[in-house]
């Protein structure tokens, strides 16, 4: 159990520092190249480990894992976009609340609205400094949200109809593919610099094979629902990451939202029947 918590906060690390390493080069290549690099990477990976089996799938088979790769791609790229525009420990606050509320809409207990009350009291926390906040990060940071929501009921539903890992890496191959002509015409020039592909590499294995491989290991033992609540640390990970590598200031009210959505993410996990409010690999 101690192992499989160990694998977990170790998973919890490498996406947010990976995340606030890619941060610290949007100066010199866009957000939007870096999630191609960090995607192109965890596809490459997956595909020569897994080898998903292509043959003999429906069409309701493709359906859902295009769908699942979609949102895969989708989540990835608005987080980044608000990255660039809002501190990371705010906007991995404000994803949260797209698995959170899916978790709750799920729930028709009372209790439960203890904590839509105090992640809606992260959020009041968060708009009472408003001038800090750039509006379509924001609004970046709540798309990556729903994508988020839209992903975990899609993986439930890949793995259904996909064995084993296959269908996360036919999704992997999705989520590249809509991104690729766009940043080979406009940054193509920028992928024949080693030094950037190198940094597309250690982003990938940061905040995508490190995590998955730690997170498959670790849920072989760990309950669901202890994932879950483990899982809730990831906007104050990514808080103190950005301190770290970045230098990023959070305010008294910030850091009190923060704790606000962690400890309803927690409490929604704890007391959820459905399960876990996050059910996949991290997405940032």
């Amino acid at each position: 159990m101690r192992r499989a918590v160990g694998l977990v906060l170790v998973g919890i690390a490498s996406v947010q520092i990976g995340a606030a390493f890619a941060k610290g080069l949007f100066g010199e290549v866009s957000p939007t190249t870096i999630v191609w690099l960090r995607l192109l990477t965890s596809t490459l990976v997956l595909l020569l480990w897994i080898r998903p089996s292509l043959r003999g799938r429906s069409r309701a088979d493709w359906y859902v894992v295009v769908g699942f790769g979609l949102s895969l791609g989708l989540m990835n790229w608005a987080i980044y976009q608000s990255f660039a525009r809002i501190p990371i420990g705010i906007a991995v606050t404000i994803e949260f609340v797209g698995p959170l509320t899916l978790a709750l809409l799920g729930s028709r207990r009372v209790r439960d609205l203890v904590w839509v009350g105090l992640a809606a009291a992260g959020v009041v926390l968060l708009g009472a400094e408003p001038a800090d906040l750039d509006p379509v990060g924001v609004g970046f940071a709540l798309l990556a949200g729903a994508a988020w929501a839209a992903y975990i009921l899609l993986s439930a539903r890949t793995g259904a109809r996909w064995e084993g890992l296959d269908g996360l890496a036919v999704a992997s191959l999705v989520a590249v593919l809509p991104l690729t002509p766009y940043v080979l015409a406009a940054h193509g020039d920028v992928l024949l610099d080693p030094r950037v592909l190198l940094v597309g590499l250690a982003v990938g294995l940061l905040s995508s094979v490190i995590p998955y491989s730690c997170e498959l290991v670790a849920l072989r033992t760990l309950p669901p629902s202890v994932f879950g609540i483990l899982m809730s640390l990831e906007p104050a990970a990514a808080a103190v990451a950005a301190l770290v590598v970045l230098g990023e200031l959070l305010t008294a009210l910030q850091v009190a939202a923060i704790a606000c959505v962690v400890a309803a993410v927690a409490g929604a996990t704890a007391t959820s029947r459905g399960g876990p409010v996050h059910s996949g690999p991290a997405p940032d």
